[in-house]
This record gives C-alpha cells, structure tokens and sequence, in this order.
C-alpha cells in the first residue's frame, strides 16, 4: 500500500491546522470588534457633555438626554415658583439665551451674573430642566467657552487676586 496521501481522503493536516488557525484568528477578531463596540457604547451613554446657550441654539439636542448648560445667570431672571422649591432662571453666553428649571435648593454661591454650570435635559418645550446647579464664587470656575464669548462681548472682567482668606 501507498503512504502518500490520496486526494480522495481528505486535506493535508498541514492545510486543515493553517485552517483552523484561521478560524480561531478570524473569531478572535470579530469578538474583539464585538466587545469594543459594546465598551464604546456604554461609555458614550455615561458621557455628559457641556454646552453653552449659543451650542444650544446652533445644533439640536433632543429632550432627556443629559448634558451640562453653563454661562452666566441673567440679572432680573431668578425667580421662584409658589411652592418655594422650583427655582426658574435663565443662563446666557451673552449671545444666546436658554431658561432654566431647577427643583430644589439652589448653592449659597448662586448669584445673578456669575458663572454657573448645571446638569439636566432639556424639555418638550425648549427649556432646560436642571437636576443640580454648581455656582462658584468668581470667573475661575467659568468654562472657556463662556470665558471666551464674555471676552469677545468685551464683557469680560478678570478675576480679583489678593488674599481674600479663603
């Protein structure tokens, strides 16, 4: 009898191991991609972005979908609503305009023309719906992007340096 393969009986084991290591390549790959996208796709819904008002009213953002609003509060537009705890105002980069909605407590740092960043959606109707509101006590808290449209207003004041005992 005849030691060398026959065509007939099957592929070469040299053949069927390169193939197999194929396989195992080529599923090792695509669970890879697989495991990525899955990862990059939680990660994208646990992003929070930040906007100022002249991002909102330049690009659609659709309702529930959280992202961070900052500027500066609007003299005159802080109010509360009748039961004492909805707090209404307005944020502006002194281009844009967006009015806010916050239920509860606002910081003992919040003030009419500082800076604040809040956190929330916007709404069915266009307003912003706030689920926390962090003020600072001066500009340095401020997100560039508000900084630079102040500073291109020419609305811009610089911060006092000194020893104020904080």
């Amino acid at each position: 009898m005849s030691t060398t393969p026959s065509p007939q009986r099957g592929i070469n084991p040299a053949t069927a191991r390169r193939r197999r290591r194929l396989i195992a390549v080529v599923t090792g790959v695509t669970l890879l991609g697989i495991a990525a996208t899955l990862v990059l796709v939680a990660f994208e819904d646990s992003l929070v972005f930040f906007y100022s008002p002249s991002d909102l009213s330049e690009q659609r953002i659709e309702p529930g979908r959280r992202f961070r609003l900052g500027g500066l509060v609007v003299e005159g537009s802080v109010r509360k609503d009748e039961d004492g705890i909805t707090n209404l105002f307005a944020i502006t980069d002194l281009a844009s305009t967006v009015n806010v909605s916050f239920r509860g407590q606002l910081p003992d740092l919040f003030r009419e023309g500082q800076g604040v960043v809040t956190e929330g959606s916007m709404s069915d109707n266009g307003s912003f719906t706030a689920n926390e509101v962090l003020a600072k006590h001066d500009e340095t808290y401020m997100p560039a992007e508000v900084a630079e449209a102040l500073k291109a207003a020419g609305q811009w004041r610089e911060p006092v340096t000194g020893d104020n005992g904080s």
